[in-house]
């Protein structure tokens, strides 16, 4: 059994049907990602997954239980946390009170404490910032921001929507950096990501989509050997 089993979820957005019959799985530990053109429904799939949106067919399910209906809220507390595309910081509030309101569920004072220093390990410029509201930090550091503020959730699985989007290649690198020292210690993350070789070359997994189906799934290594996936997405 999976940790995290996406089974034949339809979507609509009124009369457009966004998601069809959209299946994937993640496995405990692994780092999984989905690619595609955009509007191809990648981040429609991650907010479903996620309880913002509700499907019409099909289900969610984590550690065998189903998610599908549970909301937003719920499906944090059960152990899914999604850092957005688009960042969706809090910009009135300092970055140590957006990294707290990501473990607002938890009760454990120490272990936030603890999970915080880990955050600012990892990303330095935070802990230089921590008092500085989150709407006046540069598009990286809010993009650092939301990965830690999803980090504070100690998921059980990180959902990750464009993380190196509009950032520079020295701040993707960092990203990058990060995304790789979490798999190393056992987070299990499915990821979208712009940058298609990047994204296959972080996961094990992948999965193709196109309008709102997927249409390939295979290992990542294979994946970045298939004359398809070359052409439309590598560029090669």
């Amino acid at each position: 059994m999976a940790l995290l089993e996406v089974e034949g979820i339809d979507v609509f957005y009124g009369r457009v049907q966004a998601l069809r019959g959209v299946s994937l799985s993640v496995e405990e530990g692994e780092v999984v990602t989905l690619i595609g053109s955009n509007g191809a429904g990648k981040t429609t799939t991650l907010r479903t997954i996620s309880g913002l949106i509700k499907p019409t067919a099909g289900r969610v399910m984590l550690m065998g239980k189903d998610i599908t209906q549970l909301g937003a809220a719920r499906v944090v507390a059960q152990g899914i946390a999604h850092a957005p595309e688009g960042r969706h910081v809090f910009p009135r509030m300092t970055v140590r009170v957006n990294l707290e309101l990501g473990a607002y569920l938890r009760k454990s004072g120490s272990e936030i404490k603890s999970d915080m220093e880990k955050v600012f390990s990892l990303f330095p410029r935070l802990k230089e910032r921590e008092g500085q509201l989150a709407g006046t930090l540069s598009g990286g550091e809010q993009q650092m921001l939301a990965i830690g503020r999803a980090m504070m959730a100690r998921p059980k699985v990180l959902l990750l929507d464009e993380p190196s989007l509009g950032l520079s290649p020295v701040l993707v690198e960092t990203i990058f950096q990060v995304i790789d020292e979490l798999h190393k210690e056992g987070t299990t993350i499915l990821l979208i990501e712009q940058n298609a070789l990047l994204a296959l070359n972080t996961a094990s997994r992948g999965y193709v989509m196109e309008t709102g189906s997927v249409v390939q799934a295979d290992t990542a290594a294979n994946l970045l050997v298939s004359e398809d996936v070359r052409k439309a997405y590598l560029g090669i």
